[in-house]
């Protein structure tokens, strides 16, 4: 079957497509931080450059496309009619690929988390993500609001009400 679009239009649609900062890689990380969480992304350190990565938690998130990532049983997972050899090998080897990086971050020490580009459409996303990235973590909690470098680092938090008695400018005990 040939291809309905011409040479030039193929050619600038496949130029468009993006490797980050896609629609469903910014709904994850959306969801994400309005949970709590705080993330690095496209970590260069790691295999396969997840997407998002939570060094607290070491929890590793793919946002895979459903169809260059081949999603098994989803609407989006298509093979193109045209040039079915060049892309069945191709696509395949991506997802023996994402495979491989999973793999090796598990070894490394990392839980690994993927999200697929069809369940960032579904209603409830947030909440099964949640839910997910919970079970992945053993249930640890995000990093709450003043719970920053004291708490990672130890130091004792002191409530801004309280004052220490002594050293106060200004103030004279009597």
């Amino acid at each position: 079957m040939r291809d309905r679009l011409t040479k030039a239009r193929r050619s600038w649609n496949m130029s468009r497509i993006r490797g980050k900062d896609t629609m469903p890689e910014r709904v994850v990380r959306s969801a994400l931080h309005r949970l709590g969480y705080r993330f690095r992304l496209h970590s260069r350190k790691l295999p396969g450059r997840p997407d998002i990565v939570l060094p607290r938690h070491r929890l590793a998130v793919f946002v895979h496309g459903c169809f260059w990532h081949r999603h098994r049983g989803c609407r989006n997972c298509t093979t193109p009619t045209n040039n079915r050899r060049f892309w069945v090998a191709k696509l395949e080897g991506n997802a023996a690929r994402d495979r491989m990086h999973m793999r090796t971050l598990r070894k490394l020490g990392w839980r690994v988390v993927v999200v697929w580009e069809c369940e960032t459409e579904k209603k409830g996303f947030a909440q099964q993500l949640k839910r997910r990235i919970a079970k992945s973590t053993g249930n640890r909690p995000p990093l709450g609001r003043g719970q920053g470098v004291a708490q990672r680092s130890g130091l004792r938090q002191v409530s801004p009400g309280r004052r220490s008695q002594t050293s106060q400018p200004g103030h004279e005990s009597s």
